[in-house]
């Protein structure tokens, strides 16, 4: 019997906990699904967290991955284009200049007429005077012809390779970013254009070789107009010399075309002028358009604008302000300070040319081109906005 009722009460109790959590539920189910529901909601949440916290970390190392790729490209692309300007400053600038001074000497030689002019002094009677006149006339304005080609021919050539080292530039930067995601881009693209870029600075003769009788005839005309009034016995001090030689620009780049500086500097087909560099591909070089025919056609573009004009321009009259400034300090700064016969100075001026091709790795009158602040916007524009 005790046993029975031991199982009774088990029974009882069991029912009565069962009732009490029966009754906990009905009093608090709302709270316990609510409870569970946020739970859940947590618990899902954590683990999405967690998964999206590991895709950004995944994102971020690749994103690390390809700013650091970037980064290299960059480098390369600087670099590389470090390299085109030091090999321009270094190697094509001087080059140039030591090649176009040695071709004006050549073309605008004063040697035979100051030795005649000389013998004459010495014998008086082998020139009359109108013999002499003549030569005095021909000396005076192959004086100034000499120096004011050096004047233009230098500022021209200085302002055209450093429009190819940005044009160059441009195109690697251009190329480098069309390719981030190559890294053999920029071993490929220097293989294949090193022969076009070779020969694109390689135009930097051609003023030398082609452009200089077009610019020693339209000078000449120039120089013979404004000295036409202009005396033997006339003195000239140094705001006279600056005056007649700016006089002398002035009518030269009046009278000049609107692409007259590209004309010098260039071929105007650029095709025709690599056929006379030479090809090894004889049969496309007329047909196809290659990298050189695109970085000259591009050059031409920047020649032939305005603004090109513009920094030639201001150029021109920061070098006639030192080269006289160079020429009065040399003389001690008295006789060409307080005034000479033309005739006494015509020997100067015609070293002034030859002063501007002195110690051409570091010559001055190339800084002082450069240095020029709208020279330098200019370049600093030309390497940003170049047309691609």
């Amino acid at each position: 019997m005790a046993q029975t009722l031991r199982h009774g009460l088990l029974g009882y109790s069991m029912t009565s906990k069962m009732l009490s959590l029966r009754e906990f539920w009905r009093r608090h189910r709302r709270k316990i699904l609510i409870a569970a529901g946020v739970f859940g909601s947590g618990y899902f949440l954590y683990n999405l967290y967690n998964a999206h916290k590991s895709s950004l970390a995944d994102l971020e190392r690749q994103h690390a991955d390809e700013r650091e790729h970037e980064e290299l490209i960059k480098a390369q692309m600087q670099a590389h284009f470090e390299n085109i300007q030091r090999i321009a400053d270094a190697t094509t600038l001087p080059h140039a200049m030591h090649y176009l001074s040695s071709r004006i000497a050549e073309e605008l030689d004063l040697l035979q007429l100051t030795e005649r002019l000389m013998k004459g002094k010495g014998q008086p009677n082998t020139l009359t005077s109108s013999e002499k006149l003549e030569l005095w006339d021909r000396l005076k304005i192959l004086s100034f012809t000499r120096t004011v080609v050096s004047l233009c021919a230098m500022t021209m050539l200085c302002l055209y390779i450093r429009t190819q080292v940005n044009i160059l530039g441009r195109h690697l930067y251009i190329d480098t970013a069309r390719g981030l995601g190559s890294s053999h881009l920029l071993d490929d693209a220097d293989l294949i254009e090193r022969e076009d870029q070779q020969k694109f600075l390689a135009s930097s003769d051609f003023l030398a070789n082609y452009g200089m009788p077009a610019l020693i005839s339209n000078i000449q005309a120039a120089v013979t107009e404004v000295l036409k009034r202009k005396e033997l016995r006339d003195f000239f001090n140094t705001k006279t010399l600056h005056e007649t030689v700016m006089q002398i620009l002035d009518l030269f780049m009046s009278r000049g075309s609107p692409h007259h500086w590209a004309d010098y500097l260039m071929p105007e087909d650029a095709r025709v002028y690599k056929l006379a560099l030479g090809s090894n591909s004889d049969d496309t070089i007329i047909t196809d358009t290659t990298k050189f025919e695109q970085l000259m056609a591009e050059a031409r573009a920047v020649l032939s604008s305005a603004e090109f004009g513009k920094v030639v321009e201001i150029s021109l009259k920061a070098i006639v302000d030192a080269l006289v400034a160079d020429v009065a300090a040399e003389s001690g700064g008295g006789s060409l300070a307080s005034g000479m016969p033309l005739a006494r100075l015509l020997p100067r001026v015609a070293q002034m040319g030859p002063l501007l091709f002195n110690e051409l790795n570091q010559n001055r009158f190339i800084q002082i081109i450069l240095s020029v602040s709208e020279v330098e916007l200019f370049f600093t524009l030309l390497y940003a906005n170049m047309p691609t």
